[in-house]
């Protein structure tokens, strides 16, 4: 991998500098602990969300510039290198898949006759992963919403004959599912390989009514011609990519009518009942369909960093408590309508990211080191799917059974002075209790999930440890403020509509430095508490994803 160099305004230097020129005086009040310094975290948040590094796009020059910037500041803290060949650096593949101008195609054939959709307005596609030509012709079989579990007794497959054929299915999952555990359920990878596993050769997906509430089908068709990247195996193979299936397409509800012609239910009727959230089950159709996929590679190589501070214990030294946060953004948006076209990511993650380097400089600071090893693990890719934490959960540079817990630090709204956390995925592990411990000894309460609905659990790099079988929490601001006229829960919200995944997202948002300090204090304790602690944390008994991943 390239190191590539930028020329630095001077600003970035001084804002560097900050970090070396305010290094907290030890701590008087509480000698145990190292005293955190706002400062530095200012410092990394103003150079990581600089102009400069053009939104830390995966595998760009702004983003190994990040990455250099985070190796730098682990090598000034005696961190030992935990990457490949004894270095920091961790290099993941990505292929990266382009759909060719006009490159996809859906036919529908019915007793009434042909019907040929129009991309992006009525299907849309990605490019292929796997091959750079394919097409599938054959008969189609509905599939309600595609899930299999056993645990919930579901088999959208039963009694269905999906050999050869392309499946039809609705988006979304059944809506009794518990939130966190039918997003896992429901997911599109878990789908894909269910209709793999049960023999078919394509997938359509069916946009429906209850979908378009949530997100419209025209904002999706936005990003259709947008690269899709998967992380290349040892053999030169994209992970999670399953041959069996030559094709796909994703339908606007408007468009699928013709695969219901003459079926035992029209798509109309199929809608009232995913609506009134009735009972779904599959049939055959009587519709044959043509797909066709025309797409073009590219292969990107971006970093994970790794870094560590060695345990104090000889027996617990060999385990790892690991903090995550992922260094990417999205980039440069040359079709932005705003005159700024860079995503700085300022707060998605340069704000994650520079407390968990305040983070490792605070517990490599201590006399008294902690039990456990800590791992500090900086992910690329979580932007393009949770990609750099998926590649080292499935190629950890220290053995996968040593690995004891995760926290995760994606986005912390450090905007008000924050009264809670939230760690989402506390409730599945004893790392509830020990979140709830370590908070409170600096007078931060753990709250419960205040946006069930949106399955935050899943959709973090914490989630790609869970699938490895490593209890872990998301760690994220709370919505209750320490100030009487501040609405937390409102500036969390307004955010997300206004800032987040926006140019928006930069150091002019009024971030609170001192709220920041405060979460790489309650960060801090974390995971001394976990490292601490005579036993490693463990799935509770009976939970779901500890059934479904245990190591």
């Amino acid at each position: 991998m390239k190191n590539f160099m930028l020329k630095a305004p001077v600003a970035l230097i001084l804002a560097a500098g900050l970090v070396a020129c305010n290094q907290p005086a030890e701590q008087v009040s509480t000698p145990t602990y190292p005293q955190v310094n706002e400062n530095n975290i200012k410092a990394h948040v103003t150079f990581l969300a600089d102009d400069t590094l053009k939104g830390r796009d995966t595998g760009s020059e702004g983003y190994q510039v990040a990455a250099n910037y985070v190796k730098s500041y682990f090598k000034q803290y005696g961190l030992t290198p935990m990457g490949e060949h004894d270095t920091f650096e961790q290099d993941v593949t990505f292929r990266k898949a382009f759909l060719e101008e006009n490159g996809a195609g859906l036919t529908i054939s019915t007793a009434s006759g042909e019907h040929s959709l129009t991309f992006p307005e009525q299907f849309i596609a990605g490019g292929s992963a796997l091959s750079t030509e394919s097409s599938v012709d054959a008969e189609t079989v509905f599939v309600g919403y595609g899930v299999v579990n056993k645990e919930f007794g579901l088999n959208d497959y039963e009694g269905l004959d999906v050999k050869g054929k392309v499946v039809v299915m609705l988006t979304g999952r059944p809506d009794e599912l518990p939130s966190e555990e039918g997003a896992h359920i429901g997911s599109s990878r878990e789908k894909a390989r269910h209709a793999a596993e049960q023999g078919a050769v394509g997938i359509i997906s069916v946009h429906t009514p209850k979908r378009e509430k949530v997100r419209k089908f025209t904002v999706s068709a936005k990003y259709a011609d947008g690269p899709r990247y998967s992380w290349l195996k040892k053999d030169g193979s994209p992970f999670g990519a399953y041959a069996e299936i030559k094709g796909g397409a994703y339908v606007s509800h408007e468009a699928a009518a013709p695969l219901f012609e003459n079926a035992a239910l029209s798509l109309e009727e199929v809608f009232t009942l995913d609506t009134e959230n009735k009972a779904i089950k599959g049939f055959p159709l009587a519709a044959k369909v043509s797909l066709s996929n025309k797409s073009r590679h590219e292969e990107v190589t971006s970093p994970n960093i790794v870094a560590a501070i060695e345990g104090s214990d000889p027996v617990l030294k060999d385990e790892y408590v690991v903090f995550s946060a992922h260094l990417d953004h999205i980039g440069v948006r040359e079709h932005s309508d705003h005159d700024d076209k860079i995503n700085n990511g300022a707060l998605d993650n340069a704000s994650g990211v520079s407390i968990l380097l305040e983070t490792a400089r605070m517990l490599s600071s201590m006399e008294n080191k902690p039990k456990r090893s800590i791992l500090f693990v900086v992910v690329t890719a979580e932007e393009k799917g949770l990609l750099g934490s998926s590649y080292f959960a499935n190629n950890p540079t220290v053995p996968a059974t040593k690995l004891v817990a995760n926290v995760n630090l994606d986005m912390p709204l450090i905007l008000y002075p924050f009264a809670d956390v939230i760690a989402f995925g506390s409730t599945h592990s004893t790392l509830g209790p020990i979140v709830e411990t370590a908070a409170k000894k600096i007078d931060i309460s753990l709250s419960e999930d205040p946006m069930p609905e949106q399955a935050l659990f899943t959709r973090s790099d914490h989630y790609s440890f869970v699938k490895a079988g490593v209890p872990s929490v998301f760690l994220m601001t709370g919505f209750q403020s320490k100030d009487p006229e501040i609405d937390g829960g409102k500036m969390f919200m307004e955010f997300l509509s206004t800032h987040y995944h926006n140019h928006s997202d930069e150091i002019d948002l009024p971030i609170r430095y001192d709220a920041a300090a405060s979460f790489a204090e309650v960060n801090m304790m974390i995971g001394l508490e976990i490292a601490n602690q005579a036993e490693r944390p463990i799935w509770n008994d009976g939970d779901f994803f500890g059934k479904t991943f245990a190591q």
